[in-house]
């Protein structure tokens, strides 16, 4: 049977892989600002706001994370598994503005008033030790998605997974890698010609890039805040487990809902006929206990037998 990850051993991957993107981040946004100071590059400050935007939102989500972890209570019934989307969502506006948006401005700002070029040698050191970091915190990343996409493509994964705050990560960490390329380029170019207008197009770019990066998770997020099932996966998982059960008859209806790391699980079903309700119900509890070993996962499982089960 086709067996989602353990929800711990996940959460403990996909916060190792934060803690590494943070401090990825805090490294380079600190060598590129100082970078920026010594060279003037829009490029490098462009790369320095999106990097300490970075920081600011793995820190983002560490807190969503934590709130997560609170267990149920009288307010929120069902726990607060769903705050790590709005976190997440937070984070993709911050990519948006604090990235996007000011690269954008910083690019057309060169382009009125061109700037030359200090020390370009030290501006493409700077961008070469992050494109380093931002590789190995990617690579973590990379690590932990591979635990959970089985034989699905990267792109299925993300238009399928429910770990927001893995998808951002690994999201951020790719634009800043293709944000390097975009100003190593445009450093190098701005040097080789001495013309600061690479250097402005550059950091609009970059702009753009992370403008398009973040409406691509903005919405993936978006779904997820909404309320989604549990993932393809999951769900069949779930389906295959409940039809091989010998109490089971027919499975009326399946409701799954996401909410953070944990499960919610609607059943509806025919249950086998029995001599009294005393024994349907003792069926039901073996079921959920069965499923719940199963699917650690799931916190909660509703079950309803459909009634003609009970009259018959």
């Amino acid at each position: 049977m086709l067996k989602p990850p353990h929800s711990l051993s996940a959460h403990s991957g996909r916060t190792r892989s934060i803690y590494f993107a943070l401090s990825a981040n805090l490294a380079v946004a600190i060598a590129k600002i100082v970078g920026w100071g010594l060279t003037g590059s829009g490029s490098m400050l462009a790369e320095g706001l999106h990097s300490i935007a970075d920081t600011g939102n793995q820190g983002l989500l560490l807190l969503g994370l934590s709130q997560a972890r609170k267990p149920p209570s009288v307010r929120h019934p069902l726990g607060q598994g769903r705050v790590i989307y709005f976190w997440s969502f937070i984070v993709a506006l911050m990519l948006f503005s604090m990235g996007g948006l000011l690269s954008i401005y910083e690019g057309v700002d060169r382009l009125i008033a061109p700037v030359q070029l200090a020390s370009s040698g030290i501006a493409i050191a700077i961008l070469l030790f992050a494109g380093i970091a931002e590789g190995i915190s990617l690579r973590a990343a990379v690590h932990e998605i591979n635990k959970v996409r089985g034989e699905r493509s990267y792109w299925t994964w993300f238009k399928e997974s429910r770990q927001s705050a893995l998808l951002i990560v690994a999201a951020e960490d790719s634009a800043a890698l293709a944000g390097l390329v975009f100003a190593f380029s445009a450093v190098l170019a701005s040097a080789l010609t001495g013309n600061p207008l690479y250097d402005a197009l550059g950091s609009i770019a970059i702009g753009g890039l992370l403008m398009v990066v973040a409406i691509t998770v903005s919405v993936q997020i978006k779904s997820l805040l909404v309320g989604e099932s549990a993932a393809p996966d999951v769900r069949l998982a779930i389906t295959r487990f409940l039809e091989h059960r010998p109490e089971i008859l027919r499975i009326d209806s399946l409701i799954t809902l996401q909410q953070g790391d944990q499960v919610i699980v609607l059943l509806k079903a025919e249950f086998r006929n029995e001599p009294s309700a005393i024994k349907l119900l003792a069926d039901m509890q073996q079921i959920k206990v069965a499923f719940l070993a199963a699917f650690p996962q799931v916190e909660m499982v509703y079950m309803e037998p459909v009634v003609h089960a009970i009259q018959s």
